[in-house]
């Protein structure tokens, strides 16, 4: 879309108020569906306006669904999947679709396994054969297995040595759940990293690399009567398998706050406070996600304005409400300013939060973080790539794609007496775990 066109937009989605344009360049009737016999679903979104498409494939796996002896497998299939089968060896994934004129990413989290393709539309068969290929026939070489391994291992050290924040959140993970398997991180610990076995990655293979384990998304230049003959062409043969297990675990309420403690070579402490919140699917996931923004989205939000320009008690803050399957945490994280304690600064995002339940806020401020929250799904659905990774997102995490379009009207709906509730229901000290990283000490 040109910029001056988009700009124009916006900008009268701004002035109106209104949510209905948001979605205007495509609606829930556009978005068409179908699943094959092994249970392989797709949904497809016509977009002819560039000659380019995308497939999305989101497998129903993330560290949600391991246990103590293989954490990181799913984040380790990120890996393996770009690997080599039966018909493109090793590395020829990447470069059969890079001759081809696309390119490739994943991402892992603890919910989900997510491929993405973008290639231009003429690779469309191409990219069908690739995906069933590692699909049915992964390759499992014990020599691949083990320098995918060191590499993993690799990302692990890194990882926590060069952020203060990933420290932080690994720990608080492992702090604030004790039953359900969010507790460890996305990528696992290192001693299950260096023992997994192969026969561990094949079964892990089996039970959740199933045609009827994936929701596949295709957008762009594309038909859905090709995509549905390719999808039967190429993906129909691969054998359906059991429905993986159901992560039935529920962390129970937390009876008390939790603190711990992190020492690191850093120049000054870093914190961060995670509260038990709902899934997405919960009512209270919009308003909880509007807070989010209200506290730390941009330098007129609440912390940044309080503890950044005003009192300099932080160079650095956010939070975070993320989407995930099961109730999660939702985080505020802070860098404290040089001569500023953990605790002082704790304080100080403390009493931020508790002013909100104890005096709510303006409608001015709320109006604010709703036309943010429109102007940025408005963005992200410009391009094919943003249509696809959403519609996925919904079709997963909040049962249906169609509740995408519904998304700008439940923003619009919070209210601002919606946002002192949460703060007070779900803030509290009780609900609270606090981690705080400093500087070591001799």
């Amino acid at each position: 879309m040109h910029k001056c066109f988009s700009a124009v937009l916006v900008l009268l989605l701004l002035l109106t108020g209104g949510t209905s344009c948001l979605l205007a360049q495509a609606k829930p009737a556009d978005v068409q569906s179908f699943t094959l016999p092994n249970g392989m679903k797709f949904l497809v979104l016509e977009d002819h306006s560039i000659p380019n498409a995308n497939m999305y494939l989101f497998w129903k796996v993330g560290s949600r669904n391991e246990h103590p002896g293989i954490t990181g497998l799913s984040h380790f299939f990120e890996h393996m999947m770009f690997n080599g089968a039966k018909k493109y060896g090793p590395k020829m994934f990447d470069q059969v679709m890079e001759a081809g004129g696309g390119s490739n990413n994943a991402y892992t989290t603890a919910d989900v396994t997510v491929y993405t393709n973008w290639f231009p539309g003429t690779a469309l068969e191409t990219i069908f054969d690739l995906e069933s290929d590692r699909i049915r026939d992964l390759n499992f070489d014990d020599a691949m297995i083990e320098s995918e391994r060191g590499v993993v291992l690799s990302e692990w050290r890194t990882g926590l040595e060069n952020s203060n924040y990933r420290t932080l959140h690994q720990q608080m993970l492992s702090v604030a759940f004790f039953a359900h398997p969010y507790n460890w991180p996305v990528i696992g610990y290192e001693s299950d990293i260096r023992n997994w076995q192969k026969d561990d990655l094949q079964q892990y293979f089996r039970n959740y690399y199933a045609p009827n384990n994936c929701v596949a998304v295709v957008t762009g230049d594309v038909e859905v009567g090709q995509i549905r003959q390719l999808a039967e062409k190429y993906l129909g043969p691969v054998a359906a398998q059991p429905a993986p297990r159901k992560v039935h675990t529920q962390e129970p309420p937390q009876q008390g706050e939790k603190r711990f403690m992190i020492q690191k070579d850093v120049s000054s402490p870093n914190l961060m406070l995670g509260w038990h919140v709902p899934q997405a699917t919960s009512p209270d996931y919009y308003a909880l996600s509007l807070l989010s923004d209200i506290l730390s989205e941009g330098k007129s939000s609440r912390l940044y304005r309080s503890l950044v320009d005003g009192r300099q008690l932080a160079t650095q803050l956010s939070s975070d409400m993320p989407v995930n399957l099961d109730p999660y945490l939702f985080t505020v994280f802070a860098a404290a300013a040089e001569g500023v304690t953990a605790e002082r600064l704790e304080k100080g995002i403390l009493e931020e939060i508790e002013k909100i339940g104890r005096e709510g806020v303006e409608e001015r401020e709320l109006r604010k973080v709703k036309n943010q929250q429109r102007v940025k799904l408005f963005r992200q659905l410009e391009t094919i790539s943003g249509k696809a990774n959403h519609l996925g997102t919904y079709e997963v995490f909040f049962g249906d794609y169609s509740k995408l379009f519904a998304a700008p009207a439940e923003f619009e709906k919070v209210k601002a007496e919606d946002i002192q509730r949460v703060a007070k229901q779900y803030f509290t000290r009780q609900n609270r775990t606090v981690g705080i990283l400093q500087a070591r000490v001799d």
